[in-house]
């Protein structure tokens, strides 16, 4: 996932179409887990509290070397790239597009950035009106390319290679849509290591609100999978979960945030959130109850680790941690799958591992940019 805080991560675009697959869902809707439990002061899973440890340990880690691909074809020349973009007010599609642009610039090709300004009407015409101009590949950023079906299947019949950034569920080639590849961590992997860090964090012992949008597949999916982890330790309990589409997180946030304050004072002790953005509107709700900054309820976003994000968490504010895309390396990988195209090779395959920001390893910093690939691209492509 995440909106210059406010659009959203494949909010207003999913919206449209995924909201006919809805069940049961209603916008802004809150499904609790009974009266507010006292919670148990000893952790019921010692052996998952170890495991999950382990694992979030591992994924906080900053000093390791790069793992991604070594070798490959050299830098084809001459190529243009159009970046179809879900909206330049998310600030994961932004921070996408702006690595794209940078490793373009390495590999001696030419960007184009064209904004479909976060609606399912502007996204087809930026979609059109990027096959126009005849470019070498297409970046789908950060939306589903069925909403642009007519626009993904004439690219395919005029042979232009096509790769999203968060357009599908899984990472790595797709065969419907037709997609070279499709650049993203694994929302298994981001979903489990955010539920991780909350038992870890907690000793075994949180109360936890999750917040989602039942609107988006892709975010129902994620908070699914974060509540099985969660339950894999009996005293965690999930006090609620929280449905608000992320284009009414503004609105809708700080009065449900008061609520769930009234509701469980004592026992909400940490929160999970599919997106970033719900604890940037959290944030006043908190303050005005008197909430500190540092202090529970601790707030983990499972999302792309936006600017803000880091800020709030470097200063204690309402966040305790992330789990960032890297997003700019995420973009020099585009650009490298897209020169295995040019050159007949297959994808790379490469997975980012997951990562988890906190205001202890992130250096102050307001972006996770992991170190290595730089040097290994431009080894690869001979620049």
């Amino acid at each position: 996932m995440h909106p210059n805080r406010k659009a959203a991560v494949s909010s207003a675009v999913v919206l449209a179409v995924a909201a006919s697959v809805l069940v049961g869902c209603e916008r802004g809707t809150s499904t609790g887990a009974g009266p507010s439990p006292t919670g148990p002061t000893k952790a019921g899973c010692p052996t998952v509290l170890a495991r999950d440890k382990a694992a979030v340990q591992r994924a906080e880690k900053t000093n390791f070397t790069w793992n991604g691909p070594t070798t490959g074809p050299r830098a084809a020349s001459g190529k243009k790239i159009v970046y179809v973009a879900q909206t330049m007010t998310n600030p994961g599609v932004a921070g996408a597009a702006k690595g794209v642009k940078e490793a373009a610039q390495a590999i001696g090709w030419n960007v184009r950035v064209i904004d479909g300004q976060g609606t399912p009407a502007g996204i087809q015409a930026a979609f059109s009106q990027a096959i126009a101009l005849r470019p070498s590949g297409i970046v789908i950023g950060g939306f589903d390319p069925h909403l642009t079906s007519q626009q993904v299947a004439k690219a395919n019949a005029e042979h232009i290679p096509l790769i999203g950034w968060h357009a599908v569920n899984s990472p790595g080639p797709s065969k419907d849509p037709e997609l070279f590849s499709n650049i993203t961590t694994k929302v298994q992997d981001v979903a489990k290591i955010s539920a991780d860090w909350i038992i870890t964090h907690s000793h075994g012992n949180a109360g936890v609100v999750v917040f989602t949008d039942a609107s988006i597949p892709f975010a129902r999916n994620k908070s699914e999978l974060i509540k099985k982890e969660l339950a894999t330790c009996s005293s965690v309990k999930l006090l609620a979960e929280e449905n608000i589409p992320i284009s009414d997180t503004s609105s809708r946030t700080p009065q449900e945030v008061s609520s769930l304050l009234s509701r469980f004072p004592d026992s909400w002790t940490h929160s999970v959130a599919i997106n970033d953005v719900y604890f940037a509107d959290a944030a006043p709700a908190l303050r005005a109850a008197r909430k500190k900054g540092g202090a529970a309820p601790y707030n983990i976003g499972a999302g792309d680790g936006d600017p803000s994000a880091f800020q709030r968490i470097n200063s204690r504010q309402f966040q305790a941690a992330t789990v960032p895309e890297p997003l700019a390396q995420q973009g020099w990988q585009t650009i490298d799958e897209f020169n295995r195209a040019f050159s007949g090779r297959p994808a790379s395959g490469y997975i980012a591992p997951v990562h988890i920001a906190t205001a202890a390893n992130s250096g102050g910093l307001t972006s996770w940019d992991p170190p290595g690939y730089r040097a290994a691209y431009r080894k690869i492509w001979g620049k």
